[in-house]
């Protein structure tokens, strides 16, 4: 029982890292973006703000799919798809690096050498696939992040996973959002950009369990 609980204690600590920062500064950064967008920034600021959102999804929960789907329609298909790759992208490597530097001191607290040895094999064998079947998931993909970089997983294996995913995420909703624009169904969308995703990461997580 207890080499079940210590890797299960160190899966909810990085489950946390993306949520607790929002439990003290949502309701600000709420009214920070309702103030941002009345009346509408340019789209040099939209750029700007998705690629500066986007790189502070490992602290914050942000709805990316939400932001990459805005992008999308303000942007273009294009420019959106380089803009909301670029910050998931530069999330996803802060996410790692700082997990790399410090989660394995963590790790080595809560778990038995025992355990960690089996957690690193995982992650040796199966930890680029984690990363891309949770990157359009929302907390998932922050969690995952953080535990193959707290395995040590190496850069080789992990930057192809990352920015591989991204780019074919960043792909789907900036065509979604452009289209969905130019159909008069922007509100929609965006709706379902934030709807969809968690109600796969519910699921992912009950089979997870």
């Amino acid at each position: 029982m207890q080499s079940f609980l210590r890797p299960l204690a160190v899966v909810c600590l990085a489950l946390l890292v993306p949520v607790l920062p929002f439990l003290s500064f949502g309701n600000w950064l709420e009214a920070r973006v309702d103030d941002w967008l009345d009346p509408p920034p340019s789209p040099g600021v939209v750029a700007l703000l998705s690629v500066a959102v986007l790189a502070s999804d490992i602290l914050l929960p942000v709805p990316s799919s939400f932001v990459s789907t805005f992008a999308g329609a303000q942007l273009g298909i294009a420019a959106a798809t380089a803009v909301t790759w670029l910050g998931m992208t530069l999330g996803a490597v802060l996410g790692f690096l700082i997990a790399k530097t410090w989660g394995r001191a963590i790790a080595e607290r809560l778990s038995s050498l025992d355990d960690l040895d089996r957690m690193d094999g995982l992650a040796r064998r199966h930890g680029p696939w984690l990363v891309v079947l949770t990157r359009a998931l929302p907390v998932l993909a922050e969690a995952a992040v953080l535990l193959v970089g707290m395995t040590q997983l190496s850069w080789r294996s992990f930057l192809p996973a990352a920015t591989l995913s991204n780019l074919g995420i960043a792909v789907v909703y900036s065509v979604l959002g452009h289209l969905a624009r130019s159909q008069g169904q922007l509100a929609l969308a965006l709706a379902g950009s934030i709807a969809v995703p968690l109600v796969a990461a519910t699921i992912a997580r009950r089979l997870l369990r």
